[in-house]
């Protein structure tokens, strides 16, 4: 691992994790840090960061099409109505993370953001936590797994009836979907979504 950015065979300098070609420079170069909007890009954010938590981001970027299929593009108001017997059919998915609780927690965390629509919705929740400075790592180390602000995210989740939604994952959440920029200083992809 490098003290800092790497410059990659194309002359572009990158955060370490997205130093190679492949999927995971694809989305760093793309998606990650870069705002989402919409209830229902933050429910499918939410719900792949769930089923990550003890996995490699990787693993779930190359089974993200399946997770799609399966979870209805992640309408909200579908996977909410989604009934025990198709859950527990995706135990049988090879093409999914085969998680039994984080199966679930898909279905209880779509009908916990509906019934968070008659309060602001998921989106004003969640971007209600956005920090007012962002970090500037210089190296991974630098770069914190747990901040206040995604602790506190994740208290106000969990109240809400979440689940699969702890202040590392939440961390997580917050730097995929741009309410922190946590890219090294020196990155190409640094001050995107501000």
């Amino acid at each position: 691992m490098t003290d800092g950015v790497v410059v990659g065979e194309d002359g572009v300098a990158r955060c370490p994790w997205a130093a190679g070609p492949g999927t995971m420079r694809d989305y760093h170069d793309t998606e990650w840090g870069v705002t989402v909007a919409g209830e229902r890009g933050l429910f499918e954010r939410l719900s792949l960061e769930g089923f990550q938590a003890g996995l490699s981001w990787s693993t779930i970027l190359n089974k993200r099409d399946r997770f799609r299929e399966v979870f209805h593009d992640f309408d909200v108001d579908r996977v909410a109505a989604m009934t025990d017997a198709e859950l527990e059919g995706l135990m049988a998915d090879t093409g999914i993370v085969r998680n039994r609780a984080k199966i679930l927690a898909t279905r209880t965390n779509a009908r916990a953001t509906v019934a968070l629509r008659e309060d602001g919705g998921l989106e004003r929740l969640i971007d209600g936590f956005r920090p007012e400075r962002d970090p500037e790592p210089v190296a991974p180390a630098d770069v914190p797994a747990v901040t206040p602000e995604s602790t506190a995210l994740s208290k106000a989740l969990r109240k809400r009836g979440f689940g699969f939604v702890g202040p590392t994952t939440m961390h997580a959440l917050m730097e995929a979907t741009g309410l922190v920029d946590t890219h090294l200083v020196g990155c190409h992809r640094r001050g995107i979504a501000r």
